[in-house]
């Protein structure tokens, strides 16, 4: 009888962990995610240290995302044997690179996901290039020529090559183009002083529109912050004077209420 019960809790608990799972991990088109994914990266590519003088600052790409979905949807704990030729998978990139992220679903968040991967800094000694253990999927993160991202996760009930963990969050990362070739991920130096021609500087990344197909960016300081390279400076100052002006109201009102007899003239 004990049995029976355990075995039917078992499985109770494992359906109910599946529906939990399947219907809350969020898919590829959605904005929070994109926009996590985006800003998360961008965050930890603004402040390498050392200092990097041609980080490109890193944007969304849907053909990525969607050839994430596909691969994650194995739940295999390697990586696309498809991102290099003879194969091609993404129209614009001959080669692509890839992160892979599997843990609890309930630990599962685009940050923890991406900070897992940019924490192999500790094992990368950026003046030799040499690695004490796993360096990779930090590089990659970090590399300065990748500019486009596309991520997506899985729920999987077991990943084939991670043991005694089941019910997981299989995250995945594509960018273009790869990084992780024989050589720096990027040239140490005065932030922006090495973009590339006609490029700008924002949030100590190098932005330039027709290259990043985007209009707008979000910054990586205030999350779903949008910035426009053109009115940055007239937003910021608008969102002060916002500030200012309810900082002035609440002042009169507390003035007021305290000094109710308190005339003011002009």
């Amino acid at each position: 009888m004990r049995g029976t019960l355990a075995t039917t809790t078992w499985m109770i608990s494992f359906i109910s962990s599946y529906s939990y799972a399947a219907h809350t991990l969020p898919d590829i088109d959605n904005e929070d995610f994109i926009r996590d994914c985006v800003r998360i990266h961008n965050k930890f590519r603004s402040e390498v240290t050392p200092r990097a003088s041609d980080m490109l600052y890193m944007t969304w790409d849907p053909a990525l995302a969607q050839i994430a979905k596909a691969w994650a949807k194995n739940c295999l704990f390697k990586h696309n044997p498809q991102l290099h030729p003879p194969h091609k998978l993404h129209p614009n990139f001959t080669s692509l690179g890839e992160n892979i992220w599997t843990g609890s679903v309930s630990l599962f968040s685009v940050s923890s996901a991406i900070r897992n991967w940019y924490d192999e800094i500790q094992y990368y000694d950026f003046n030799t290039r040499k690695c004490v253990k796993v360096c990779g999927h930090y590089t990659q993160v970090v590399w300065a020529d990748s500019y486009k991202v596309g991520c997506a996760v899985q729920f999987c009930p077991q990943v084939s090559g991670v043991k005694e963990l089941y019910n997981v969050a299989h995250f995945i990362c594509d960018y273009g183009p790869p990084g992780n070739y024989p050589t720096w991920p990027y040239k140490k130096g005065a932030t922006c002083s090495a973009c590339p021609n006609n490029d700008k500087c924002l949030d100590d990344l190098c932005v330039n529109p027709q290259r990043d197909k985007v209009k707008r960016y979000y910054s990586v300081v205030y999350p779903g912050w949008p910035i426009s390279l053109r009115n940055r400076y007239t937003s910021l100052f608008l969102i002060v004077n916002v500030v200012i002006l309810l900082l002035s109201v609440i002042i009169t009102i507390v003035v007021k209420h305290k000094y109710p007899n308190l005339i003011l003239l002009d």
